[in-house]
């Protein structure tokens, strides 16, 4: 396992971590729980083959990711790195953020956490309680002092010309940030995280999922194609000298394993294959945006239907060739149990209001069309 130097906090972190967010899960008395008989072992293998970072949340896998993770650390907590959260949600009040931080450390059943995230923070919610008496920057420095968690942290997903502000409070020592071949709009952020000597964690590096599917786009990238879509996606974060930690959701000894090999690797990608990565990926964007930006001015739609991310699938599957993912997730999607909703495109009503809004002109009413034909 390749390890680094955390940004000014002075441990040495794996260059893989273990994301608790997708362990496996059984059915009991019709409710959906963490199989412990799998999922335990599950990271304690991670462990043994050199991960030293987990990360977990309140809200994970039905509220139950942070017990689980608690018992998998049982005989491994002096040499792993834990990682949760704290859901501010407009919540500025400090005593309630230390009572949500107790109740962590209750069902991780542990006296402290490493790395404690402010998450999902923005700047315009970050600006409101910073410096706020008895609110949650207050309450994290007390905790701190306490000893009950060991760093403050952020995990991020606001505009990428919002970051540095939040860097620049000195409030955090590391940060938690998305990041992948298809998403590399915070690229910069993560080189101004490390320069300013906070410890960068990257979520999300197989796409969400996007990239663990099959690809020979993807793959197709490197002349001595890897063994998966989901290899070439991780080789191309690690390769990322201002990554420290690329998260992996595994739920699979498998997986565990895999990904743990690509992480005991030096050089993931020579510069010579980065920068003929990053201009193959530049032309895929190129022809994505023909088919929508994502810029959103076409929103709202008078019945509901989340135009951009329906054509984001679309483009998933026609210029990435992650067609499986597509269906799967526009399925999701129409039914209303994916992370993100939307009326079917058979609900438009030709209205034309997108149109005449979209900065590129494009025929909406015909693509969507086009979307339900390739996608349903």
């Amino acid at each position: 396992m390749v390890y680094s130097d955390f940004g000014g906090t002075g441990a040495k972190v794996s260059k893989l971590g273990f994301g608790a967010m997708r362990l496996p899960m059984k059915e009991i008395n019709g409710k959906s729980v963490v199989d412990e008989d799998l999922a335990v072992p599950l990271m304690r293998r991670a462990f043994d083959l050199g991960v030293n970072y987990v990360d977990t949340a309140p809200g994970y896998c039905e509220k139950l990711s942070e017990a689980a993770v608690g018992k998998a650390l049982k005989g491994y907590r002096h040499k792993v790195y834990l990682s949760t959260k704290n859901a501010i949600d407009g919540d500025k009040d400090g005593g309630r953020w230390t009572e949500r931080l107790e109740h962590s450390l209750k069902q991780l059943d542990t006296d402290y956490i490493d790395f404690y995230h402010f998450w999902g923070i923005g700047l315009n919610g970050f600006r409101s309680w910073q410096g706020l008496k008895f609110g949650p920057v207050e309450a994290g420095i007390k905790a701190k002092e306490q000893g009950l968690i060991k760093h403050l942290s952020f995990s991020y997903h606001d505009a990428p010309e919002n970051f540095a502000e939040i860097v620049d409070s000195g409030c955090f020592e590391s940060v938690l940030i998305q990041y992948n071949l298809l998403d590399r709009s915070n690229e910069k952020n993560l080189e101004y995280a490390q320069s300013k000597g906070l410890g960068v964690v990257v979520m999300g590096p197989v796409g969400g999922g996007r990239l663990g599917v099959p690809s020979e786009v993807i793959r197709g990238l490197l002349e001595n194609k890897p063994v998966s879509t989901a290899e070439m996606a991780l080789r191309f974060v690690m390769a990322n000298e201002n990554v420290n930690v690329a998260l992996s959701g595994m739920s699979e000894i498998s997986q565990v394993e895999e990904n743990a090999e690509i992480a005991s690797r030096t050089g993931h990608l020579t510069e010579d294959e980065r920068r003929r990565v990053t201009q193959m990926m530049e032309e895929n964007k190129r022809l994505a945006d023909l088919y929508c930006t994502g810029c959103k001015y076409c929103m709202p739609c008078p019945q509901n239907i989340n135009i951009p991310h329906l054509f984001a699938l679309m483009n998933n599957h026609r210029v990435y060739n992650l067609t499986d993912h597509a269906k799967q997730e526009y399925k999701t999607t129409l039914e209303g149990t994916g992370w993100v909703k939307s009326a079917a495109p058979s609900a438009c009503i030709e209205c034309g209001a997108c149109e005449g809004k979209c900065p590129q002109k494009l025929p909406i009413i015909r693509q969507l069309k086009e979307v339900a034909a390739e996608l349903a």
